[in-house]
């Protein structure tokens, strides 16, 4: 097949809209922690597809759209019912209703292809490679009858997201505060779980149910893990779907493969890469700011002990410590050798054979630390009662943290008194 082949271009456009439409909507379940409600609304169509035929007799696209849209809606008050009347949590709620109405839908759906050309498999997989085929004139131009649809849904969750924008804001974070200011939460999330269900009803004859599920959940997930803005969210989660449909569809034609099981591996691997390398929420980003952490930490164990030597010994601020010792009293050895190097290379400490002391930057980095451990080991002695063993532990995890303002603050409460243990408290 060739991939530029204009049949291969239209297949591609439907794909792309229908997984930036699912994105868009899709994240609004993300943030309401609602991505079961996209699955459960996928799987409960079927019903409604198995009543449409049998009310109308017919198959045609106007009747198929409406059971399926009414059978979404009425998946979201059927759950919300449940759990109203059985008190049970939302997601055992919608766990109940939606499998029950999928498995009356699979007999219903199966019941009905006897009579009519209606695959059961077609409508939970979808028909990517076929969806071009069936065309319809639009303004004399023959296009898939999907593409109409799917840059309608497109359009219609754009506008309805432009629109109300604020009060889908403020009714995902802070459902009590939207109905403070005048508009109805459940309103909105309503309006959301319709537009959910419009655009299942819309996609699945072209992508399938189960790739809608993907594609209502995988996009908006990523783009959370990548920004923390709900507008750029959406922007995101549109763009991601767009181009898994087009990394699946490329995938799908080099392997030879179902081009929607690509499009939702495609939609998995940029979660998987996003929850990897995000910026901020990315595993690779966490143990960064982890392992920076343990090394600032450590340059900062080894400072302090070298300033408490420098206190006790002849030496006075310039300290010396064996670099053995430097390394235990900094804790793990790998953040500990590394601290080492670090202060070296910074020119905190020097290195005098196998020892190492303060030069006179370091002896002002260094009191900076003891300052605040003793400051805070003072109030916590003044505001608690707690005996003198049990200062220490957090004023050394606390002195790490504690702000230039908050340590002039506390040094103003507590005057020029030694620490608890007797210790002067080093000036500013």
């Amino acid at each position: 097949m060739n991939v530029f082949s204009l049949i291969d271009w239209w297949t591609l456009c439907i794909a792309a809209l229908c997984a930036a439409s699912c994105g868009m909507i899709g994240t609004f379940l993300v943030v309401r922690r609602l991505s079961l409600m996209g699955d459960a609304i996928s799987h409960s169509v079927l019903p409604g597809l198995g009543a449409a035929f049998i009310l109308t007799g017919t198959r045609s696209p106007a009747a198929m759209m409406a059971g399926a849209l009414a059978a979404g809606v009425l998946t979201a008050a059927l759950a919300a019912g449940v759990k109203r009347i059985g008190r049970l949590p939302y997601d055992a709620a919608l766990g109940v209703v939606f499998t029950s109405l999928f498995a009356v839908g699979v007999l219903m759906v199966t019941w009905v292809a006897q009579s009519i050309d209606l695959d059961p498999g077609c409508v939970l997989y979808g028909l990517l490679e076929l969806v071009s085929l069936d065309r319809v004139e639009v303004l004399g131009v023959s296009v898939p009858r999907a593409l109409p649809w799917q840059a309608g849904l497109f359009a219609g969750n754009l506008l309805l997201i432009v629109l109300l924008f604020k009060e889908l804001r403020i009714a995902s974070f802070d459902p009590h505060l939207a109905t403070a200011l005048g508009f109805h939460a459940g309103a909105v999330q309503a309006l959301v779980l319709t537009a959910v269900a419009a655009t299942t009803v819309v996609s699945f004859e072209a992508v399938g149910s189960i790739l809608v599920v993907a594609l209502l959940v995988a996009p908006g997930a990523t783009a959370q893990l990548l920004s923390d803005r709900l507008g750029r969210m959406v922007a995101l989660a549109a763009g991601l779907g767009a181009s898994a449909a087009t990394l699946g569809y490329l995938g799908a034609v080099a392997l030879n493969a179902n081009i929607a099981g690509m499009i939702a591996v495609a939609a998995g691997a940029q979660f998987l890469l996003a929850a990897a390398f995000a910026p901020r929420y990315g595993v690779a980003a966490r143990a960064f700011r982890h392992a920076a952490l343990s090394l600032r930490i450590a340059r900062e164990d080894v400072l302090g002990v070298l300033y408490r030597l420098g206190e006790r010994g002849p030496t006075g601020a310039h300290a010396v410590l064996q670099h053995a010792q430097a390394v235990r009293a900094a804790g793990a050895t790998w953040a500990a050798r590394l601290a080492c190097a670090q202060l070296r290379r910074r020119g905190l400490v020097e290195q005098r054979g196998d020892e190492l002391a303060l030069t006179p930057r370091g002896v002002d980095a260094a009191r900076r630390i003891v300052r605040a451990h003793r400051l805070w080991e003072s109030y916590l002695s003044q505001n608690l009662p707690l005996p003198l063993d049990h200062l220490h532990d957090p004023s050394e995890r606390f002195e790490h943290f504690m702000p230039e303002d908050m340590r002039e603050q506390l040094a103003a409460e507590i005057g020029d008194q030694p620490d608890p243990h007797g210790r002067e408290i080093p000036p500013r």
